[in-house]
């Protein structure tokens, strides 16, 4: 929003200097949270779902108890989610997770955010754009392991464009009252906020599920086989508490795939191809498919295609934020094995290329394809020069 305003003046709009008021932002959040909850449980109730409000375990593999309540049933699901985990460093207890982040009664002067991943970069950008001093450290050498290298390295410069610091192979190893953190070169800061996005828990601790004969990883996750089934024949699982790819949309697609499985006569395993996913950062990423890197230890030989440029929009403001997208496609087949990028709603273009990359298009086929102009989008359909 803050950039927006910012590109306006370019267009010929005078706007006054904005301003923000926090505790505006949090009720309207609070609000729709409320609505939207209540919208759920009106489906669930009005399908016959029975309610039972309280902390639940489980007693064997047919049975639960939720407080003075006793359920039995032919198939359990857990469902529990993950939890936000904080490094074991001292004064760690000072930092907050993702959980509190919307619960600040103010917002911050100055704002540390540890990690690399998903959360890291949209809470750092958040708070970045609402004017927080914003710094990002993180232990490794690139943001966002597991994604394409190369979007990581890119994101990182658009962040710093934006006024982010972001501090690589910078871990914090103690935090002292006061928020001065020491990191792991030696160097210290201090901060008036630290929020920890290093990682997240199988939220499975206290629900019985060991003492029932339900194997859990090393980090507590319910494992599973292909179609959602645990180490007991009567118990399921699907969602982040398996630890298997932590989507919202992936744990709907999980649940759709086992009520075809018990309820509709259709064995449905989870499909986890090829699956779209969007990390709203400022800019944002987006991304479907392979990676450079898995493509090459997949299939050997691939073309790449990418470029990098300014958007018509910002040939006015002079923004120097750009635009990256990359094409990756399986050399022998030809076919489109990966799309990746990041600008302006990267996710709402890359949720159209997932459909095609889903369907194994080929480049000849994106080649065939007409553009829209002028638009971001098209350059995904004209690409045409090999990357060296």
């Amino acid at each position: 929003m803050r950039d927006e305003i910012h590109d306006a003046a370019a267009y010929g709009w005078t706007i006054r200097e904005p301003t923000f008021d926090w505790k505006t932002l949090l009720a309207n959040k609070d609000r729709e949270i409320a609505r939207l909850n209540a919208v759920y449980e009106r489906i669930l109730v009005n399908n016959g779902v029975t309610i039972f409000r309280g902390r639940a375990s489980v007693l064997d593999p047919h049975t639960v108890k939720v407080e003075n309540n006793t359920l039995t049933a032919k198939n359990i699901l857990v469902a529990t989610g993950s939890w936000p985990s904080k490094p074991p460093i001292p004064g760690a207890e000072l930092a907050i997770t993702s959980n509190e982040a919307f619960h600040l009664a103010e917002l911050p002067g100055r704002a540390l955010v540890v990690g690399g991943g998903y959360i890291a970069v949209e809470f750092a950008s958040i708070l970045n754009g609402l004017g927080v001093a914003t710094t990002l450290a993180y232990r490794g050498t690139r943001l966002l392991r597991g994604f394409d290298a190369e979007l990581g390295t890119r994101l990182a410069d658009e962040m710093r464009k934006k006024g982010i610091s972001i501090l690589l192979e910078a871990n914090p190893v103690s935090i002292e009252p006061g928020l001065k953190v020491e990191f792991q070169n030696g160097s210290d800061d201090g901060f008036d906020l630290v929020l920890f996005a290093t990682g997240r828990t199988p939220n499975t601790a206290g629900l019985g599920l060991e003492a029932a004969g339900v194997r859990l990883g090393a980090n507590g996750a319910v494992l599973v086989d292909a179609y959602s089934k645990s180490s007991i024949d009567s118990i399921y699982a699907i969602g982040d508490v398996t630890n298997r790819l932590n989507l919202t949309p992936v744990a709907t697609a999980e649940g759709m795939a086992l009520a075809r499985t018990l309820f509709g006569g259709a064995p449905t395993p989870a499909d986890h191809d090829n699956v779209p996913t969007a990390v709203f950062a400022n800019p944002n990423l987006a991304t479907v498919g392979l990676s450079e890197e898995m493509a090459r230890q997949r299939f050997g030989a691939v073309d790449i295609y990418k470029t990098s440029f300014t958007s018509l929009r910002h040939t006015l403001s002079m923004a120097a934020e750009k635009i990256f997208m990359k094409l990756v496609v399986d050399a022998k087949s030809q076919r489109v094995v990966g799309a990746h990028m990041i600008g302006p709603d990267a996710g709402e273009i890359i949720q159209g290329l997932a459909i095609a990359v889903k369907l194994g298009a080929t480049k000849a086929q994106f080649d065939a394809t007409i553009g829209i102009h002028p638009t971001a989008a098209e350059e995904f359909v004209t690409l045409r020069e090999k990357s060296a």
